[in-house]
């Protein structure tokens, strides 16, 4: 997706599920703690609008983990765990977040690929619920903060309109 043509926070609130439905859902938010200034804004995007689409404070929970490769983890974790006596996943969709910044070293690419191919899988299991990918891939720190709440939006509004438009999917 090109940003420069998209505004990442921008979205038709007419095509979002009710709230009344949307307020009896869970969501989950898995953060990596390395480019927190990044990091933390994308998550805060996220919460402000998993909130104002009808999403309950008490029905998010956040989970902090090291890193962006350390992401799918966490989220495959959280995509095994069931509702009380119920086959049911206990989240209706788990978003991950994190940033991962072109360095001198291919470190990038398998982290970005790890990443990108782990949250894929855990998309494709029978079982589970939609996991979404809020990670930004940028060649520049002042890439991730335009994307980051700056002048292409929030990524993280983003990941948490697609998380509750993939939980209300109806087959």
């Amino acid at each position: 997706m090109a940003t420069v043509y998209q505004n990442l926070s921008d979205y038709d609130a007419e095509l979002m599920p009710p709230k009344e439905i949307v307020a009896t859902q869970t969501y989950a938010i898995v953060v990596a703690e390395w480019n927190p200034e990044i990091t933390n804004a994308l998550k805060e995007g996220a919460v402000n609008s998993l909130v104002a689409n009808g999403v309950l404070k008490k029905n998010i929970k956040i989970v902090y983990v090291p890193g962006t490769f350390e992401l799918t983890h966490a989220a495959s974790k959280l995509s095994r765990q069931r509702k009380v006596g119920e086959k049911e996943p206990k989240y209706d969709a788990i978003i991950v977040i994190g940033c991962v910044i072109q360095g001198e070293t291919p470190h990038f690419t398998f982290v970005c690929n790890g990443v990108t191919q782990g949250v894929t899988e855990l998309n494709l299991l029978p079982d589970g619920c939609p996991v979404i990918f809020g990670v930004l891939t940028t060649n520049t720190l002042q890439q991730a903060k335009d994307r980051a709440g700056g002048r292409h939006g929030n990524k993280g509004d983003e990941a948490a309109i697609t998380a509750i438009k993939m939980a209300n999917i109806v087959w």
